[in-house]
């Protein structure tokens, strides 16, 4: 908070070297020099001999307010925050009115230590004086705001246990902005590569841990992914396929083959196999010659949040924006989220939770604790947001806290500290989120697409839909490696899947993610693909009937749309349409019932298009099990809708 919110004294001290020796509050010309000596030395960073030249000033004249301040910003620098104070203190005593904003800094250093009474105290006092510039008001304001808030949040603490993700993932060495994967298996994070302690400042380099059912395993670096150059701040989809970081530098190279716009840009990598293809820069619609950084993927891989904000000297602001990528796979122009979320100061560290409307980010902005908060606000339609919910004390504090990260389930965060008992440096934490400040839990599915007849993995489209609203939730590919794939899906929902690939017959199943089990035991697929050839047959899972009755229930529609397009792209195949049923009921009435159901359905592709002459229909009844009467899940299967390539009808 400090390095951001203190008004530096610096300001006043170049001011009154450019003026004469009168003008100072001391007339004594001993302490003057060694006022203006002190003053030198601060700018030149030698701050411990600037130290003993205030101190010489303010032995010849205890009254020398400006030796008292500059004292004081040199103790701001040193982060000596109690002899600080202590130095402000006597210039408030010595001379009341002289440089008001000296109120700002004292009330700013009293917040960095919980003093928030005390702190108000300054803000009030500062607002008195006509002479204070209206930013520096405002911003007073502002504070007031802050300590009353912080003032009923350290009453009414929220429980925060937080622990050590262990040696395997923290070191020495900082690591910060993590990022997990739907399932909770793998953790990515920046670390700050240093050669030794000594070393001021490190190499950034990405890592990843494997979780091994107890504790997080030892990192190892993504080498597919990490330069000579930095690399930071990533978020990794949540089905594990796609990247998005941040590379930064001066304005030009990033690194080997990487060229950007402006001094951080954001790049994009997908996963090929086992490894990840080489970066691409996102492009001049999301890079600027600004500041871009700090991504989220929404889970649908659709939607991407990221910061923008202006990096200059003396000067920060930062805002969330947004991008939607097109039916062309072109991100869109990005819009900046609504002033619900946005404010005049800092909003950083954005992260869209995979129940695609909960969203976290820190903010200095919203009323706080006095740095940089995490907040908690909900999408209730496009671009609206509910007004933010601060995380609350001890969660947050007069610091800077960012980088959260929110598991799936979303009982569980994540968050970087450097806070005493770690590995040194910044190191990664997990906590118990509050209740009230959790997002939707949302569960996850795994499949593997593969050949029926060969067993071999296939790369291949698949999309899960809501049977009930008739979105599609995701769209995406299986891994081109081993035909796996992983999303994460909201509980409590129906969902249909349809898996397809040129040659091949589609594929479909549907399933429910109703119990709350699946939190963190997810939903695990086959999904085999069939090459189109005759008296190959599919099941038309996500064709459904009520009991005993064959109209359509509207929730066919998503499948039989599927099915159209798939005999339009294979205007070549003939089939046959063909119902089945349980042994419950007498054998000609089944024979009739499953009969009407294969012929509504071939109604439905004719009325969609396709010629009447290349589909039959028939009925079987109860003729053609493929599981056992015996058991209702035996008959749930049998009860079923095929398609099988025929020569001619």
């Amino acid at each position: 908070m400090l390095a951001r919110s203190i008004l530096l004294i610096a300001t006043l001290v170049g001011a009154q070297l450019s003026l004469s020796a009168q003008t100072y509050t001391s007339s004594d010309k001993k302490a003057i020099k060694a006022f203006e000596e002190a003053s030198r030395l601060f700018e030149m960073r030698e701050f411990e001999q600037a130290i003993l030249r205030t101190t010489s000033a303010i032995e010849r004249d205890p009254s020398f307010a400006e030796a008292w301040l500059i004292q004081a910003d040199v103790f701001i620098e040193l982060g000596r925050i109690s002899e600080a104070i202590a130095s402000l203190e006597q210039a408030v005593q010595v001379n009341p009115d002289f440089f008001p904003n000296k109120y700002f800094t004292l009330g700013m250093l009293y917040m960095d230590q919980s003093r928030y009474d005390a702190a108000a105290g300054q803000f009030r006092r500062l607002l008195k004086y006509r002479e204070v510039a209206p930013p520096i008001k405002e911003r007073a304001q502002q504070q007031l705001r802050n300590c009353e808030f912080a003032g009923e949040a350290i009453k009414n603490p929220v429980p925060f246990d937080p622990q050590n993700l262990g040696e395997g993932v923290n070191t020495w060495m900082a690591e910060y902005y993590p990022s997990i994967t739907v399932d909770g298996q793998q953790l990515l994070f920046t670390r700050e590569v240093r050669q030794s302690p000594e070393q001021r400042r490190g190499q950034e380099d990405f890592f990843m841990s494997n979780w091994d059912g107890e504790k997080w395993g030892p990192a190892a670096p993504m080498a597919d992914i990490n330069t000579p150059g930095n690399e930071g701040a990533p978020a990794i989809s949540p089905d594990g396929q796609t990247m998005v970081f941040t590379a930064c530098d001066l304005y030009g190279s990033y690194g080997p083959d990487r060229v950007g716009y402006g001094s951080c840009d954001l790049f994009i990598t997908y996963r090929v196999g086992n490894g990840w293809a080489k970066a691409k820069n996102m492009g001049d619609r999301i890079n600027t010659p600004h500041w871009e950084s700090q991504p989220s993927i929404s889970a649908d891989g659709r939607t991407l949040y990221f910061v923008r904000g202006n990096r200059n000297p003396g000067k920060r602001n930062s805002n969330i924006f947004m991008s939607q990528l097109d039916e062309k796979g072109n991100w869109g122009i990005p819009e900046k989220l609504s002033s619900t979320i946005n404010t005049d100061g800092n909003e950083e560290s954005v992260l869209i939770h995979p129940d695609g409307k909960t969203l976290y980010f820190s903010s200095d902005g919203h009323p706080g604790m006095g740095g940089l908060d995490i907040f908690v606000s909900r999408r209730i339609g496009h671009n609206e947001w509910t007004t933010p919910q601060n995380l609350g004390y001890p969660i947050n504090t007069p610091a800077d806290e960012n980088s959260l990260l929110v598991s799936p389930s979303g009982e569980v965060a994540f968050f970087s500290s450097d806070r005493a008992g770690g590995f040194g440096d910044l190191d990664l934490y997990s906590f118990t989120l509050p209740p009230d400040v959790r997002p939707d839990p949302v569960s996850y599915v795994r499949g593997t697409v593969f050949d029926e007849e060969t067993r071999r993995p296939l790369f291949a489209q698949f999309e899960l839909i809501d049977i009930e609203t008739e979105e599609v939730v995701v769209q995406s590919y299986s891994n081109s490696d081993d035909g796996r794939f992983l999303v994460a899906l909201p509980l409590n929902r129906r969902y249909a899947l349809n898996a397809s690939k040129k040659g091949y017959l589609f594929y479909s199943d549907h399933f429910d993610l109703l119990d709350a089990s699946n939190y963190t035991d997810g939903k695990s697929l086959d999904v085999p693909l069939s090459k189109v050839r005759e008296g190959v047959t599919m099941v038309l899972n996500n064709v459904f009937f009520d009991t005993d009755r064959f109209d359509l229930k509207p929730e066919s529609k998503v499948e039989l749309e599927k099915l159209i397009a798939f005999l339009e792209l294979n205007a070549g195949l003939n089939a046959e349409i063909s119902g089945h049923t349980d042994n419950q009921g007498s054998a000609q009435h089944n024979k009739t019932l499953s009969e009407n159901r294969a012929k509504a359905v071939r109604e439905y592709l004719i009325a969609g298009g396709i010629d009447a002459a290349r589909l039959r229909y028939k009925g079987y009844g109860q003729d053609k099990p493929i599981a056992d009467n015996n058991t209702e899940k035996g008959r749930a299967l049998n009860r079923r809708t095929e398609l099988t390539v025929i020569e001619k009808p």
